[in-house]
């Protein structure tokens, strides 16, 4: 057991580190040598852990949105909230964590942009590892709809028309690389108000 916690524990401060070697160099020009050396360890130690830089990359993206699924389920959970508070809150939510993310946000854009370089779809991989949070969405969606708190409604169109406001938030701090975006928040907290009976 002990030797499971401490692979574990070594594994995140390796991913730790080599967030900052993406962050310094961007994914294209991030080695294995580079995050070995960042961590102070030989590329063989390194191939014990993580086959190559992208596995290292994809782990690190599967446990910030691990993160945020739980923190969205939170939310989900949350008795005391109704469905229009419940809806704001996990969209605000995941800007708050995308906002205090942000090093990680700028090395999936890099990332995505060089694999849309070569044959992949860009747009797959972001569906298929937002897949959770746009249930999460929908089944909030599909409760507020039967508690009689929300509009019939499209869940599908729904949920796409309230996603489109984080990929609004990625793109104003990645691209535009604005320091706020408290106007996009106030227009989501107008938008979701709008489905409630």
């Amino acid at each position: 057991m002990a030797v499971t916690v401490e692979h574990e524990k070594r594994r995140k401060k390796i991913l730790e580190k080599a967030l900052a070697v993406f962050i310094e160099d961007g994914f294209e020009n991030a080695t294995f040598q580079k995050i070995a050396d960042r961590c102070g360890i030989t590329r063989t130690i390194l191939y014990l852990y993580f086959k190559n830089k992208k596995e290292i990359f994809s782990y690190s993206i599967k446990q910030f949105l691990l993160n945020v699924e739980e923190r969205l389920n939170a939310i989900r959970s949350n008795k005391t909230l109704n469905s229009i508070d419940k809806i704001t809150n996990v969209i605000l939510g995941i800007l708050k964590l995308l906002e205090e993310n942000l090093p990680l946000l700028f090395i999936i854009s890099d990332y995505l942009v060089f694999i849309s370089k070569g044959d992949a779809s860009p747009d797959a991989r972001v569906r298929r590892r937002t897949v959770k949070m746009r249930h999460i969405l929908s089944s909030m969606l599909i409760e507020g709809v039967k508690a009689g708190q929300l509009k019939k409604i499209d869940i599908k169109t729904t949920n796409n028309y309230l996603f489109s406001f984080v990929e609004s938030g990625i793109y104003q701090l990645v691209i535009l690389r604005r320091k706020n975006i408290d106007e996009l928040k106030n227009t989501i907290a107008f938008a979701v108000k709008q489905l409630a009976v």
